[in-house]
């Protein structure tokens, strides 16, 4: 399923995204998580498995899986209100304000979480503790950011953003 096909669903799932009151509902919440997190998940994994097969410092690492997540994060978003007709400069105003917050949040977790564990950042790519550290921390990250999202959203900001444009 395209990450904004269930937008289109029934229309009812997010029927008061964007007006600032009603009940924005865990689900709603979770969902707009879930849809940061793929387009933060596949960067910050992609940046770590890079930086570390390249032998990168551990800061690099860092600094190459944030930039990576916010560039897949913003391009997933983008890519679905491109669909709705706007222009790619609109797209990615729509995506900074609806994704921002929720991806910056999801990273300070993430890398939080990484750099926590020992010796999780000199982990190699064939090790358990690799794997294991990244997908932890992704879990804790959407733990940690589905509430703010939920927060965001029944005020009409973050990923209520894109609601206005499907």
């Amino acid at each position: 399923m395209d990450t904004h096909e269930h937008h289109q669903m029934s229309g009812h799932e997010h029927a008061d995204h964007g007006a600032g009151h009603g009940t924005t509902t865990w689900s709603m919440a979770a969902q707009a998580t879930l849809h940061c997190l793929t387009g933060c998940a596949i960067g910050e994994v992609l940046g770590m498995v890079v930086g570390t097969a390249a032998g990168f410092h551990n800061a690099g690492t860092i600094v190459l899986s944030i930039v990576l997540a916010f560039i897949f994060g913003y391009a997933l978003t983008m890519r679905g209100v491109i669909k709705s007709g706007l222009t790619l400069a609109a797209a990615f105003k729509v995506a900074l304000a609806a994704e921002t917050v929720s991806i910056a949040v999801m990273e300070i977790i993430d890398n939080t979480v990484v750099v926590a564990i020992p010796g999780a950042m000199d982990a190699q790519l064939n090790q358990w503790l690799f794997w294991g550290s990244l997908a932890l921390s992704l879990a804790l990250a959407f733990v940690v950011t589905t509430p703010v999202n939920r927060w965001m959203i029944s005020r009409g900001l973050g990923h209520a953003v894109v609601h206005g444009h499907h």
